[in-house]
């Protein structure tokens, strides 16, 4: 009875577990995470989904075929099952993360493809298992418990490798205070492997009988559940962290785009200013091209200007009145008159007036003569 209740837990709670988890690593997937960092959520779930078949199986050789517990089917059965679990939980370790020295284990199993690993594994201990299920199967004077000597090193250093990982990862995560449910594990991993291999025709000697199978039977769950509840607050944090990482990654971005708005912005101000400046210069310009456009002189500073243009390069401003038969103060009142008008300053003011007078077309009011 006791061992039904065993199997039917392990069973329901796994598959359902199993079932949950490859939901979780397919939506993973879908949303185009790493297939690297998620590649352990799979082989988590198929882990788990392997105590799950292994509890089915158990059921039906027990309850349908009414093997006893001690049978060499079931037994066989058992150490595949855990073999294929073993399996499973290797191939995802490498998928912990941590910033710490990875484990020996975890070195070696990164040296090959999953393919090879799972060729080697399957190859090695296949021919052990061969070597082993042969010696003892007709052999009535080896215990059926025999068998398990081939499951036992691998599920040690399997519970080595995965309580470092697990250590590392949690530490990397800021949890230590998870240590201690993960040296749980792997003492009671260490306890149900014993409880394996010990053969209980020999401990019913020492121990009460029902006492001994139900010990067997809350230690084969408890580590399964603990198992479980240390996974899924692994995948927690890692999703947590990923998602952490993420907001860090697009604030970074986001930074990086502010910075080069900010260096653009500042840019276009410079040139924007730029800009401006130019703008108010030409209009400057065309204000000072337009005051002199509106300027209107008579005839008598057109004819002053025209004469100073013919002859202001080698003749003074006395000369040319004399030429032109009015005052020197008279001819010298309409070049202070014009060139007020045009708004010439300083002592270059002559020969802006001769230009003025060139491009404004006033040389046909020329009116003195030029001898011979």
């Amino acid at each position: 009875m006791l061992s039904i209740i065993e199997y039917s837990v392990t069973a329901i709670v796994c598959l359902i577990s199993a079932i949950v988890i490859q939901r979780i690593f397919i939506k993973e997937q879908n949303r185009g995470s790493n297939i690297q960092a998620i590649n352990g959520i799979k082989w988590f779930g198929l882990a788990i989904f392997v105590w799950g078949l292994g509890a089915v199986l158990n059921l039906v050789y027990t309850e349908l075929l009414e093997f006893s517990t001690s049978h060499k089917i079931l037994i066989y059965t058992g150490v595949l099952i855990s073999l294929a679990n073993s399996l499973c939980i290797l191939l995802s370790l490498p998928s912990i993360e941590h910033n710490k020295t990875r484990g020996l284990i975890v070195r070696l199993i990164q040296r090959f493809s999953t393919r090879e690993f799972i060729g080697l594994f399957s190859g090695v201990l296949g021919m052990i298992a061969f070597v082993f299920i042969a010696t003892s199967y007709n052999n009535t004077e080896i215990s059926n418990n025999f068998i398990w000597l081939i499951d036992i090193p691998i599920s040690i250093f399997v519970a080595l490798s995965l309580l470092y990982e697990l250590n590392k990862a949690f530490k990397s995560r800021q949890m230590k205070f998870m240590y201690l449910p993960t040296f749980t594990l792997f003492a009671l991993i260490i306890i149900a492997v014993c409880h394996r291999i010990i053969p209980q025709d020999q401990v019913v000697q020492v121990i009460d009988q029902k006492f001994w199978m139900l010990a067997g039977s809350i230690t084969s769950i408890s580590f399964k559940f603990l198992f479980i509840l240390l996974f899924s607050i692994l995948l927690y944090s890692w999703k947590f962290l990923s998602e952490k990482e993420v907001q860090q990654s697009m604030v970074e971005t986001l930074s990086e785009e502010k910075m080069k708005l900010r260096t653009t912005i500042d840019n276009l101000t410079l040139a924007n200013e730029s800009h401006l400046d130019t703008i108010k210069s030409m209009k400057i310009e065309l204000q000072t091209l337009k005051q002199l456009s509106d300027i209107q002189l008579s005839d008598r500073q057109k004819e002053v200007l025209a004469n100073l243009a013919l002859l202001g390069h080698d003749k003074s401003y006395t000369e040319i009145a004399e030429a032109m038969h009015i005052s020197v103060d008279g001819f010298q009142t309409h070049i202070h008159q014009i060139k007020k008008m045009l708004n010439i300053k300083g002592n270059e003011g002559k020969e802006q007036l001769i230009a003025y007078a060139k491009e404004h077309d006033l040389m046909s009011f020329v009116s003195v003569k030029i001898d011979g």
